[in-house]
Protein backbone atom coordinates (compact mmCIF):
# COMPACT_ATOMS: atom_id res chain seq x y z
CA UNK A 1 0.00 0.00 0.00
CA UNK A 2 1.32 3.35 -1.15
CA UNK A 3 0.84 6.58 1.04
CA UNK A 4 2.71 10.10 0.70
CA UNK A 5 6.13 10.57 -1.23
CA UNK A 6 7.49 7.03 -1.42
CA UNK A 7 10.25 5.64 -3.67
CA UNK A 8 8.23 3.02 -4.46
CA UNK A 9 6.16 5.63 -6.10
CA UNK A 10 9.51 5.85 -8.16
CA UNK A 11 9.88 2.72 -8.70
CA UNK A 12 5.89 2.25 -10.41
CA UNK A 13 6.52 5.18 -12.11
CA UNK A 14 9.97 3.98 -13.90
CA UNK A 15 8.15 0.35 -15.01
CA UNK A 16 4.94 2.21 -16.36
CA UNK A 17 5.84 5.26 -18.21
CA UNK A 18 9.60 4.73 -19.24
CA UNK A 19 9.94 1.04 -19.62
CA UNK A 20 12.45 1.23 -22.35
CA UNK A 21 14.78 3.49 -20.79
CA UNK A 22 18.17 1.47 -20.77
CA UNK A 23 20.39 0.63 -17.29
CA UNK A 24 24.04 -0.14 -18.50
CA UNK A 25 26.37 -1.79 -16.07
CA UNK A 26 30.25 -2.60 -16.69
CA UNK A 27 31.20 -5.89 -14.92
CA UNK A 28 34.91 -6.77 -13.68
CA UNK A 29 36.29 -7.77 -16.80
CA UNK A 30 34.65 -4.84 -18.59
CA UNK A 31 32.06 -6.54 -20.68
CA UNK A 32 28.68 -4.64 -20.75
CA UNK A 33 25.08 -5.72 -19.21
CA UNK A 34 22.36 -3.93 -20.71
CA UNK A 35 18.61 -3.89 -19.29
CA UNK A 36 15.67 -1.98 -18.96
CA UNK A 37 13.49 -0.42 -16.15
CA UNK A 38 10.90 -3.05 -17.27
CA UNK A 39 13.69 -5.24 -15.88
CA UNK A 40 14.49 -3.09 -12.92
CA UNK A 41 10.48 -3.02 -12.29
CA UNK A 42 10.10 -6.70 -12.68
CA UNK A 43 13.59 -7.59 -10.77
CA UNK A 44 13.08 -5.05 -7.43
CA UNK A 45 9.65 -6.70 -7.38
CA UNK A 46 11.01 -9.92 -7.36
CA UNK A 47 13.65 -9.26 -4.70
CA UNK A 48 10.78 -7.44 -2.74
CA UNK A 49 8.47 -10.46 -3.00
CA UNK A 50 11.16 -12.73 -2.14
CA UNK A 51 12.43 -10.80 0.67
CA UNK A 52 8.60 -11.07 2.20
CA UNK A 53 8.00 -14.40 2.01
CA UNK A 54 11.31 -15.02 3.71
CA UNK A 55 9.74 -13.22 6.48
CA UNK A 56 11.56 -10.02 6.53
CA UNK A 57 9.75 -7.28 9.15
CA UNK A 58 9.00 -3.59 8.28
CA UNK A 59 12.07 -1.87 10.15
CA UNK A 60 14.38 -4.97 9.30
CA UNK A 61 18.21 -4.38 7.67
CA UNK A 62 19.08 -5.57 4.68
CA UNK A 63 22.75 -4.83 4.12
CA UNK A 64 24.38 -4.65 1.00
CA UNK A 65 28.47 -5.14 -0.19
CA UNK A 66 28.28 -4.38 -3.83
CA UNK A 67 29.57 -2.36 -6.57
CA UNK A 68 27.84 0.23 -8.59
CA UNK A 69 25.52 -1.90 -10.78
CA UNK A 70 21.87 -2.76 -11.93
CA UNK A 71 21.69 -5.35 -8.95
CA UNK A 72 22.53 -2.73 -7.09
CA UNK A 73 19.61 -0.39 -8.16
CA UNK A 74 17.48 -3.18 -7.81
CA UNK A 75 18.11 -3.40 -3.89
CA UNK A 76 17.62 0.29 -3.58
CA UNK A 77 13.82 -0.17 -4.79
CA UNK A 78 13.09 -3.65 -3.35
CA UNK A 79 14.37 -3.73 -0.23
CA UNK A 80 12.43 -0.30 0.89
CA UNK A 81 9.18 -1.67 -0.99
CA UNK A 82 8.28 -4.13 1.53
CA UNK A 83 9.45 -2.26 4.28
CA UNK A 84 12.87 -2.62 4.65
CA UNK A 85 16.02 -0.51 5.16
CA UNK A 86 18.63 -0.82 3.00
CA UNK A 87 22.34 -0.81 4.69
CA UNK A 88 25.36 0.09 1.88
CA UNK A 89 28.43 -1.40 3.54
CA UNK A 90 31.42 0.85 2.33
CA UNK A 91 33.62 -2.05 0.86
CA UNK A 92 36.71 0.10 0.86
CA UNK A 93 36.66 0.11 4.71
CA UNK A 94 38.77 -2.48 7.18
CA UNK A 95 37.20 -5.39 8.07
CA UNK A 96 36.78 -4.99 11.38
CA UNK A 97 34.77 -1.42 10.88
CA UNK A 98 32.74 -3.54 8.95
CA UNK A 99 32.12 -6.22 11.03
CA UNK A 100 31.44 -3.17 13.78
CA UNK A 101 28.88 -1.00 11.06
CA UNK A 102 26.95 -4.69 10.76
CA UNK A 103 26.71 -5.69 14.29
CA UNK A 104 25.18 -1.95 15.47
CA UNK A 105 23.23 -1.64 12.45
CA UNK A 106 22.00 -5.10 13.59
CA UNK A 107 21.93 -6.27 9.80
CA UNK A 108 19.83 -9.22 9.42
CA UNK A 109 20.47 -10.16 6.25
CA UNK A 110 23.50 -9.69 3.50
CA UNK A 111 23.60 -9.26 -0.09
CA UNK A 112 26.62 -9.61 -1.47
CA UNK A 113 28.78 -9.37 -5.04
CA UNK A 114 30.56 -12.65 -5.92
CA UNK A 115 33.28 -10.77 -6.09
CA UNK A 116 33.81 -8.90 -2.69
CA UNK A 117 32.97 -13.11 -1.09
CA UNK A 118 36.82 -12.74 0.19
CA UNK A 119 36.72 -9.27 1.54
CA UNK A 120 33.06 -10.88 3.28
CA UNK A 121 34.62 -13.79 4.50
CA UNK A 122 37.59 -11.64 6.14
CA UNK A 123 34.92 -10.48 9.10
CA UNK A 124 32.31 -12.78 8.35
CA UNK A 125 33.12 -14.63 11.68
CA UNK A 126 32.47 -11.04 13.55
CA UNK A 127 29.42 -10.38 12.12
CA UNK A 128 26.38 -12.93 12.24
CA UNK A 129 24.03 -12.17 9.24
CA UNK A 130 20.92 -14.81 9.26
CA UNK A 131 21.42 -15.29 5.46
CA UNK A 132 23.98 -14.41 3.01
CA UNK A 133 22.73 -13.93 -0.38
CA UNK A 134 25.70 -14.37 -3.39
CA UNK A 135 24.79 -11.96 -6.08
CA UNK A 136 26.75 -13.93 -9.20
CA UNK A 137 27.99 -10.44 -11.00
CA UNK A 138 30.84 -12.62 -12.69
CA UNK A 139 28.58 -15.06 -13.64
CA UNK A 140 30.84 -16.85 -11.36
CA UNK A 141 28.69 -20.29 -9.71
CA UNK A 142 27.74 -19.34 -5.87
CA UNK A 143 29.57 -21.82 -3.05
CA UNK A 144 27.07 -23.99 -1.53
CA UNK A 145 27.72 -22.26 1.56
CA UNK A 146 25.75 -19.51 0.34
CA UNK A 147 22.70 -18.62 -1.59
CA UNK A 148 22.37 -17.80 -4.97
CA UNK A 149 20.80 -14.09 -5.78
CA UNK A 150 19.06 -14.96 -9.00
CA UNK A 151 17.83 -18.45 -7.14
CA UNK A 152 16.26 -16.18 -4.90
CA UNK A 153 14.65 -13.80 -7.01
CA UNK A 154 12.53 -16.79 -8.42
CA UNK A 155 9.84 -17.06 -6.30
CA UNK A 156 6.40 -16.71 -7.86
CA UNK A 157 4.72 -15.20 -4.73
CA UNK A 158 2.53 -12.31 -5.42
CA UNK A 159 3.95 -9.09 -3.94
CA UNK A 160 1.81 -6.97 -1.25
CA UNK A 161 3.38 -3.66 -1.47
CA UNK A 162 4.50 -2.60 2.84
CA UNK A 163 1.61 -0.21 4.33
CA UNK A 164 4.29 2.61 5.31
CA UNK A 165 4.14 6.51 6.48
CA UNK A 166 6.35 8.37 4.15
CA UNK A 167 8.60 8.93 7.32
CA UNK A 168 9.38 5.42 7.90
CA UNK A 169 13.35 4.67 7.48
CA UNK A 170 14.16 3.26 4.17
CA UNK A 171 17.89 3.19 4.12
CA UNK A 172 21.34 4.23 5.97
CA UNK A 173 24.76 4.49 5.76
CA UNK A 174 27.27 5.07 8.12
CA UNK A 175 29.88 8.11 8.12
CA UNK A 176 33.19 7.90 7.18
CA UNK A 177 34.94 10.61 8.59
CA UNK A 178 38.64 11.02 9.11
CA UNK A 179 38.16 10.72 13.03
CA UNK A 180 36.27 8.75 15.76
CA UNK A 181 34.43 4.95 15.30
CA UNK A 182 31.37 6.04 11.60
CA UNK A 183 28.04 6.40 12.81
CA UNK A 184 24.97 5.72 11.01
CA UNK A 185 22.69 8.41 9.16
CA UNK A 186 19.13 6.63 9.05
CA UNK A 187 17.27 7.88 5.93
CA UNK A 188 12.88 8.35 5.81
CA UNK A 189 11.11 7.92 2.71
CA UNK A 190 10.36 11.45 2.68
CA UNK A 191 13.87 12.84 3.03
CA UNK A 192 15.06 10.61 0.00
CA UNK A 193 12.16 11.45 -1.97
CA UNK A 194 12.49 15.29 -1.54
CA UNK A 195 16.31 15.51 -1.98
CA UNK A 196 15.55 13.83 -5.59
CA UNK A 197 13.05 15.91 -6.12
CA UNK A 198 15.82 19.25 -4.53
CA UNK A 199 18.84 17.87 -6.40
CA UNK A 200 16.53 17.08 -10.45
CA UNK A 201 15.80 21.48 -10.28
CA UNK A 202 17.85 23.23 -13.33
CA UNK A 203 19.96 25.35 -10.96
CA UNK A 204 21.23 22.15 -9.24
CA UNK A 205 21.77 19.09 -10.93
CA UNK A 206 19.13 19.76 -14.04
CA UNK A 207 18.21 16.07 -14.46
CA UNK A 208 16.13 14.92 -16.54
CA UNK A 209 14.31 12.13 -19.21
CA UNK A 210 17.17 13.49 -21.42
CA UNK A 211 19.94 13.24 -19.84
CA UNK A 212 22.22 10.00 -19.91
CA UNK A 213 24.01 9.87 -16.18
CA UNK A 214 26.30 7.72 -14.94
CA UNK A 215 26.98 7.82 -11.16
CA UNK A 216 30.48 7.69 -10.54
CA UNK A 217 30.40 8.28 -7.02
CA UNK A 218 29.68 4.76 -4.58
CA UNK A 219 26.46 3.77 -4.49
CA UNK A 220 27.76 2.07 -1.47
CA UNK A 221 27.85 5.70 0.02
CA UNK A 222 25.52 8.37 1.39
CA UNK A 223 23.21 6.90 -1.65
CA UNK A 224 26.08 7.89 -4.59
CA UNK A 225 24.97 11.42 -3.67
CA UNK A 226 21.09 10.78 -4.76
CA UNK A 227 21.81 10.26 -8.48
CA UNK A 228 20.42 6.78 -8.82
CA UNK A 229 17.22 7.62 -6.75
CA UNK A 230 16.96 10.64 -9.16
CA UNK A 231 17.18 9.29 -12.08
CA UNK A 232 14.49 6.24 -11.85
CA UNK A 233 12.36 9.36 -10.87
CA UNK A 234 13.07 11.02 -13.97
CA UNK A 235 13.28 8.49 -16.77
CA UNK A 236 17.05 9.34 -17.47
CA UNK A 237 19.31 6.34 -18.71
CA UNK A 238 21.87 5.06 -16.36
CA UNK A 239 25.27 3.68 -16.72
CA UNK A 240 26.86 1.65 -14.13
CA UNK A 241 30.67 1.65 -14.02
CA UNK A 242 31.81 -1.47 -11.87
CA UNK A 243 34.56 -1.34 -9.99
CA UNK A 244 37.06 0.20 -12.66
CA UNK A 245 37.44 3.88 -12.31
CA UNK A 246 40.96 3.95 -13.87
CA UNK A 247 40.50 7.14 -16.12
CA UNK A 248 40.57 6.07 -19.81
CA UNK A 249 37.84 3.10 -18.54
CA UNK A 250 35.84 6.18 -17.40
CA UNK A 251 36.01 7.64 -20.56
CA UNK A 252 35.58 4.93 -22.81
CA UNK A 253 32.15 4.66 -20.83
CA UNK A 254 31.66 8.38 -20.98
CA UNK A 255 32.41 8.49 -24.87
CA UNK A 256 30.43 5.56 -25.80
CA UNK A 257 27.20 6.00 -23.93
CA UNK A 258 27.46 9.70 -24.74
CA UNK A 259 27.30 10.45 -20.70
CA UNK A 260 25.47 13.87 -20.31
CA UNK A 261 25.63 14.17 -16.42
CA UNK A 262 28.36 12.26 -14.01
CA UNK A 263 29.58 12.63 -10.57
CA UNK A 264 32.63 11.53 -8.44
CA UNK A 265 35.51 13.01 -5.98
CA UNK A 266 38.51 15.60 -7.98
CA UNK A 267 41.00 12.76 -7.45
CA UNK A 268 38.53 10.51 -9.85
CA UNK A 269 38.62 14.14 -12.34
CA UNK A 270 41.98 15.12 -11.85
CA UNK A 271 43.40 11.34 -13.53
CA UNK A 272 40.57 11.84 -16.19
CA UNK A 273 41.49 15.68 -16.69
CA UNK A 274 45.10 14.10 -17.53
CA UNK A 275 44.30 11.47 -19.31
CA UNK A 276 41.79 14.21 -22.15
CA UNK A 277 45.50 16.54 -21.91
CA UNK A 278 47.96 14.11 -23.25
CA UNK A 279 45.11 12.68 -26.21
CA UNK A 280 42.59 15.40 -26.52
CA UNK A 281 41.31 13.70 -29.80
CA UNK A 282 40.60 10.09 -28.59
CA UNK A 283 37.19 10.30 -26.88
CA UNK A 284 34.37 12.14 -28.23
CA UNK A 285 32.23 13.56 -24.94
CA UNK A 286 28.62 14.45 -25.31
CA UNK A 287 27.48 17.97 -25.89
CA UNK A 288 26.61 19.59 -22.30
CA UNK A 289 28.53 16.84 -20.58
CA UNK A 290 27.69 18.19 -16.67
CA UNK A 291 30.40 16.73 -14.14
CA UNK A 292 29.36 17.10 -10.23
CA UNK A 293 32.24 17.53 -8.14
CA UNK A 294 32.03 16.99 -4.54
CA UNK A 295 33.91 15.25 -1.87
CA UNK A 296 36.59 17.57 -0.86
CA UNK A 297 37.02 21.20 -2.54
CA UNK A 298 37.48 21.11 -6.15
CA UNK A 299 40.16 23.57 -7.39
CA UNK A 300 39.41 26.41 -9.83
CA UNK A 301 42.13 25.08 -11.66
CA UNK A 302 39.63 21.72 -12.73
CA UNK A 303 37.00 24.08 -13.60
CA UNK A 304 39.21 26.04 -16.31
CA UNK A 305 40.65 22.89 -17.56
CA UNK A 306 37.49 20.85 -17.99
CA UNK A 307 35.96 24.39 -19.82
CA UNK A 308 38.66 23.88 -22.52
CA UNK A 309 36.77 21.08 -23.91
CA UNK A 310 33.38 21.85 -23.34
CA UNK A 311 32.55 20.19 -19.93
CA UNK A 312 30.78 22.09 -17.57
CA UNK A 313 32.64 21.35 -13.56
CA UNK A 314 29.25 21.87 -11.15
CA UNK A 315 30.71 21.95 -7.50
CA UNK A 316 27.96 21.19 -4.62
CA UNK A 317 28.31 20.25 -0.79
CA UNK A 318 26.84 17.66 1.59
CA UNK A 319 27.50 15.28 4.40
CA UNK A 320 26.12 11.95 4.85
CA UNK A 321 23.89 13.69 7.49
CA UNK A 322 21.99 15.71 5.07
CA UNK A 323 21.58 13.25 2.05
CA UNK A 324 23.98 14.59 0.97
CA UNK A 325 23.74 17.66 -1.34
CA UNK A 326 22.67 20.48 0.78
CA UNK A 327 24.67 23.48 -1.51
CA UNK A 328 25.43 24.11 -4.95
CA UNK A 329 27.55 26.30 -6.74
CA UNK A 330 25.72 27.96 -10.00
CA UNK A 331 25.69 31.26 -10.71
CA UNK A 332 23.29 33.63 -10.63
CA UNK A 333 21.62 35.72 -14.29
CA UNK A 334 23.43 38.79 -13.58
CA UNK A 335 26.73 37.30 -12.65
CA UNK A 336 26.77 36.46 -16.62
CA UNK A 337 28.79 39.92 -17.18
CA UNK A 338 31.05 39.54 -14.50
CA UNK A 339 34.62 39.02 -15.41
CA UNK A 340 35.58 35.67 -16.04
CA UNK A 341 37.71 35.27 -13.49
CA UNK A 342 35.28 36.29 -10.59
CA UNK A 343 32.71 34.18 -12.20
CA UNK A 344 35.22 31.14 -11.47
CA UNK A 345 35.98 32.65 -8.25
CA UNK A 346 32.08 31.99 -7.31
CA UNK A 347 31.85 28.40 -9.16
CA UNK A 348 34.73 27.25 -7.18
CA UNK A 349 32.65 27.84 -4.15
CA UNK A 350 30.32 25.29 -2.07
CA UNK A 351 27.60 27.15 -3.53
CA UNK A 352 23.80 28.46 -2.27
CA UNK A 353 21.79 26.35 -0.47
CA UNK A 354 19.12 24.11 -2.06
CA UNK A 355 15.91 24.45 -1.57
CA UNK A 356 14.35 23.67 1.68
CA UNK A 357 17.99 23.73 2.86
CA UNK A 358 18.72 26.91 5.72
CA UNK A 359 22.00 27.59 6.58
CA UNK A 360 23.98 29.87 8.92
CA UNK A 361 27.45 30.43 10.20
CA UNK A 362 27.68 30.52 13.43
CA UNK A 363 31.16 31.88 15.25
CA UNK A 364 31.96 32.60 19.43
CA UNK A 365 29.82 35.30 19.56
CA UNK A 366 26.45 34.28 17.40
CA UNK A 367 25.48 34.03 13.93
CA UNK A 368 28.43 35.77 11.46
CA UNK A 369 27.23 38.00 8.86
CA UNK A 370 27.07 37.43 4.93
CA UNK A 371 29.78 39.61 4.22
CA UNK A 372 32.61 36.58 2.54
CA UNK A 373 35.02 37.45 5.10
CA UNK A 374 34.18 36.66 8.55
CA UNK A 375 34.50 33.01 9.61
CA UNK A 376 31.92 30.79 11.34
CA UNK A 377 30.94 26.86 11.47
CA UNK A 378 28.65 25.90 8.67
CA UNK A 379 25.31 24.98 10.18
CA UNK A 380 22.25 23.50 8.54
CA UNK A 381 18.94 22.23 8.61
CA UNK A 382 15.59 20.92 6.40
CA UNK A 383 13.58 18.25 5.93
CA UNK A 384 16.04 15.68 4.30
CA UNK A 385 18.45 16.97 6.79
CA UNK A 386 19.16 14.09 9.65
CA UNK A 387 18.25 14.71 13.06
CA UNK A 388 20.03 12.34 14.84
CA UNK A 389 22.67 9.46 14.85
CA UNK A 390 21.15 5.65 14.66
CA UNK A 391 21.56 4.36 18.31
CA UNK A 392 24.02 7.02 19.47
CA UNK A 393 22.90 9.07 22.28
CA UNK A 394 26.32 10.59 23.54
CA UNK A 395 26.68 12.08 19.92
CA UNK A 396 23.44 13.99 19.73
CA UNK A 397 25.24 17.33 20.88
CA UNK A 398 26.20 17.71 16.88
CA UNK A 399 23.17 18.99 16.86
CA UNK A 400 21.71 22.17 18.57
CA UNK A 401 18.70 22.28 20.68
CA UNK A 402 16.50 24.17 17.49
CA UNK A 403 17.64 21.83 15.57
CA UNK A 404 20.85 22.96 13.36
CA UNK A 405 23.18 20.22 12.23
CA UNK A 406 26.47 21.73 13.35
CA UNK A 407 28.79 20.63 9.90
CA UNK A 408 32.10 20.99 11.79
CA UNK A 409 32.97 22.92 8.44
CA UNK A 410 34.42 26.33 8.89
CA UNK A 411 32.90 28.58 6.02
CA UNK A 412 32.27 32.28 4.96
CA UNK A 413 29.18 33.48 2.98
CA UNK A 414 29.14 36.38 1.18
CA UNK A 415 26.83 38.87 0.57
CA UNK A 416 24.77 36.85 -2.35
CA UNK A 417 24.75 33.28 0.26
CA UNK A 418 27.35 31.87 -1.61
CA UNK A 419 29.74 29.81 1.08
CA UNK A 420 32.94 28.71 0.86
CA UNK A 421 34.58 26.08 2.91
CA UNK A 422 37.76 27.51 4.06
CA UNK A 423 38.54 24.33 6.37
CA UNK A 424 37.06 21.44 8.87
CA UNK A 425 37.39 23.02 12.34
CA UNK A 426 40.03 20.35 12.93
CA UNK A 427 42.13 21.24 10.05
CA UNK A 428 42.29 24.84 10.42
CA UNK A 429 46.09 25.92 11.01
CA UNK A 430 46.28 28.76 13.20
CA UNK A 431 50.24 30.86 13.07
CA UNK A 432 50.93 33.50 15.65
CA UNK A 433 47.18 34.60 16.38
CA UNK A 434 46.15 34.50 12.89
CA UNK A 435 44.13 31.50 11.20
CA UNK A 436 45.50 30.25 7.86
CA UNK A 437 42.76 27.92 5.45
CA UNK A 438 44.72 25.04 4.00
CA UNK A 439 41.62 24.49 1.47
CA UNK A 440 42.97 27.66 0.01
CA UNK A 441 46.74 26.81 -0.02
CA UNK A 442 45.83 22.75 -1.51
CA UNK A 443 43.73 24.60 -4.12
CA UNK A 444 46.20 27.41 -5.59
CA UNK A 445 48.78 24.20 -5.42
CA UNK A 446 47.09 22.07 -7.66
CA UNK A 447 46.91 25.24 -10.39
CA UNK A 448 50.84 24.56 -10.71
CA UNK A 449 51.26 22.56 -13.99
CA UNK A 450 54.08 20.40 -12.13
CA UNK A 451 51.28 19.30 -9.30
CA UNK A 452 48.95 16.12 -8.87
CA UNK A 453 47.71 16.63 -5.43
CA UNK A 454 48.47 18.26 -2.52
CA UNK A 455 47.53 18.54 1.10
CA UNK A 456 48.43 21.15 3.61
CA UNK A 457 48.59 20.47 7.32
CA UNK A 458 49.15 21.78 10.50
CA UNK A 459 52.64 21.28 12.48
CA UNK A 460 53.59 22.24 16.09
CA UNK A 461 56.62 24.99 15.93
CA UNK A 462 58.10 26.33 18.81
CA UNK A 463 57.54 29.90 17.72
CA UNK A 464 54.07 30.92 15.98
CA UNK A 465 52.33 27.39 17.49
CA UNK A 466 51.36 25.86 14.49
CA UNK A 467 52.88 26.31 10.63
CA UNK A 468 51.97 24.91 7.35
CA UNK A 469 53.74 21.90 6.09
CA UNK A 470 52.48 21.37 2.20
CA UNK A 471 52.57 18.05 1.20
CA UNK A 472 52.93 17.52 -2.55
CA UNK A 473 52.21 14.51 -5.12
CA UNK A 474 54.01 15.48 -8.63
CA UNK A 475 52.77 14.53 -12.13
CA UNK A 476 54.04 11.93 -13.63
CA UNK A 477 58.16 13.10 -15.08
CA UNK A 478 57.07 16.27 -13.66
CA UNK A 479 60.00 18.13 -11.23
CA UNK A 480 59.65 21.65 -8.74
CA UNK A 481 61.74 22.98 -6.35
CA UNK A 482 60.35 24.52 -2.82
CA UNK A 483 60.96 27.96 -3.95
CA UNK A 484 59.33 27.52 -7.29
CA UNK A 485 56.40 26.54 -5.35
CA UNK A 486 56.26 29.31 -2.98
CA UNK A 487 57.30 32.14 -5.60
CA UNK A 488 54.11 30.69 -7.36
CA UNK A 489 51.87 31.00 -4.01
CA UNK A 490 52.89 34.31 -3.77
CA UNK A 491 51.01 35.20 -6.85
CA UNK A 492 47.60 34.87 -3.84
CA UNK A 493 48.83 34.77 -0.29
CA UNK A 494 50.70 36.87 2.31
CA UNK A 495 54.47 35.68 3.25
CA UNK A 496 53.05 34.68 6.48
CA UNK A 497 50.50 32.41 5.16
CA UNK A 498 52.80 30.17 2.93
CA UNK A 499 53.94 26.96 3.95
CA UNK A 500 57.04 26.97 5.55
CA UNK A 501 58.56 23.69 3.94
CA UNK A 502 57.51 21.06 1.52
CA UNK A 503 57.38 17.06 1.35
CA UNK A 504 57.22 15.58 -1.92
CA UNK A 505 55.41 12.22 -1.69
CA UNK A 506 54.37 9.17 -4.06
CA UNK A 507 50.93 9.28 -3.00
CA UNK A 508 48.24 10.91 -0.07
CA UNK A 509 46.48 9.02 2.26
CA UNK A 510 42.77 8.89 1.59
CA UNK A 511 39.65 8.05 3.09
CA UNK A 512 37.43 5.34 2.04
CA UNK A 513 35.73 7.79 -0.19
CA UNK A 514 38.39 10.00 -1.45
CA UNK A 515 38.52 12.59 1.49
CA UNK A 516 42.26 13.75 2.45
CA UNK A 517 42.92 11.69 5.52
CA UNK A 518 45.07 15.14 7.16
CA UNK A 519 45.33 13.19 10.79
CA UNK A 520 47.85 10.52 9.22
CA UNK A 521 49.88 13.43 7.73
CA UNK A 522 49.35 15.54 10.98
CA UNK A 523 50.85 12.29 12.85
CA UNK A 524 53.00 11.33 10.30
CA UNK A 525 55.43 14.85 10.55
CA UNK A 526 54.05 15.99 13.84
CA UNK A 527 58.00 16.01 14.95
CA UNK A 528 58.73 17.84 12.21
CA UNK A 529 62.34 19.66 12.40
CA UNK A 530 61.26 23.33 11.20
CA UNK A 531 64.44 25.44 9.51
CA UNK A 532 64.64 28.90 11.28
Amino acid sequence: MQCGLTLTSFLERAGKIFPQVEVVSRRPDNSIHRSTYADLYRRARALASSLQQAGLKKGDRVATLMWNHSSHLEAYFGIPAVGGVIHTLNLRLHPDELAFIASHAQDRWLIVDDTLLPLYEKFSDKAKFERVIVNPFCGSSVPSAYENYETFLSTTAALTYADCDENDAVAMCYTSGTTGQPKGVVYSHRALVLHSLSISLPDNFAMSRMDSVLPAMSMFHANAWGMPHAAVMNGSKLVFPGPNLQPEALLDLLSAERITLTGAVPTVWLGVMDCLERDPGRWKLAEGLRIIVAGSAAPESLFRRFDKFGVRVIQPWGMTETTPIATISTLKPHMASWPEDRQYEIRAKQGLPSPLVEMRAVGDAGEVSWDGITFGELQVRGPFIAARYHNLPTEQSKWTADGWLRTGDVVTIDPEGYVKITDRTKDLIKSGGEWISSVDLENALVAHPAVREAAVVAIPHPKWQERPLACIVLKESMQVSHDQLRAFLCQKFAKWQLPDDFVFLDELPHTSTGKLLKSQLRQRFQTWRWNE
